[in-house]
């Protein structure tokens, strides 16, 4: 076993449009593993509709939102790579950029995380990265047999067991329950409302930046 080291965490999303309920749960993440946090928008998401705004507008806002702060960083290495943006190519290139020991950490939503089964080479991630369920308060994610069996032997409650090796272990994480859709935020600028208190002030503050949403009603989810 390796000594502590400090994670590297990956929060990936559509980000169609960011919101605070995204920014909020990946500080929180971060402040409870003391890790960097990397926010990889994806390109391609091979598991929902194809965003609505395009990659350079979703890596603008991202930009805007992010400004002011280090503990969340901007990766855009899903949006200049081609094909479907599988977690499995990301954190395989973050492996391959960080080296063996570095633990990397997936932070991953109780819903998505217990669709996991569909995920390409989803048995793979867990020797590339750690999982960081974000769970809601109350919330108890169910999970298919295939997914608990995996799982079963890696479960821990310390953070720390996170920090002293690469990757294989997994995590619930309570974060604070916002509530926020994309979806809805989309709905409300195309219905030329103001998403105020839901996307970060710097995206209201650029009145360029959420113009793809006045101009389109999404359909997809956060």
């Amino acid at each position: 076993m390796m000594s502590a080291m400090r994670p590297l965490a990956i929060f990936g999303g559509t980000f169609d449009p960011i919101h605070v309920g995204h920014l909020r749960a990946a500080w929180e993440a971060s402040e409870a593993l003391d890790a960097e946090v990397r926010m990889v928008p994806a390109k391609i998401p091979p598991h929902r509709p194809q965003p609505v705004a395009s990659a350079e507008q979703r890596a603008a806002m991202l930009r805007a939102a992010l400004a002011g702060q280090d503990r969340l960083r901007l990766d855009l290495r899903e949006l200049d790579r081609a094909g479907p943006s599988y977690t499995f190519d990301t954190l395989a290139s973050l492996r391959a950029e960080f080296g063996e020991q570095r633990p990397l950490v997936l932070l991953i939503g109780a819903d998505a995380f217990a669709g996991l089964c569909d995920w390409h080479r989803w048995r793979d991630l867990f020797g590339l990265a750690h999982m960081c369920v974000l769970t809601r308060p109350a919330q108890i994610p169910a999970m298919p047999e295939a997914l608990a069996a995996e799982v079963a032997s890696r479960k821990t409650n310390e953070v720390a067991a996170l920090r002293v090796q690469p990757a294989g272990k997994v995590l619930d994480m309570v974060v604070s329950a916002l509530g926020i859709s994309a979806t809805r935020i989309r709905a409300l600028l195309a219905a030329g409302r103001e998403p105020r208190w839901l996307v970060p002030d710097a995206l209201l503050a650029d009145s360029a930046l959420l113009q793809p949403y006045r101009m389109n009603r999404g359909s997809g989810k956060t």
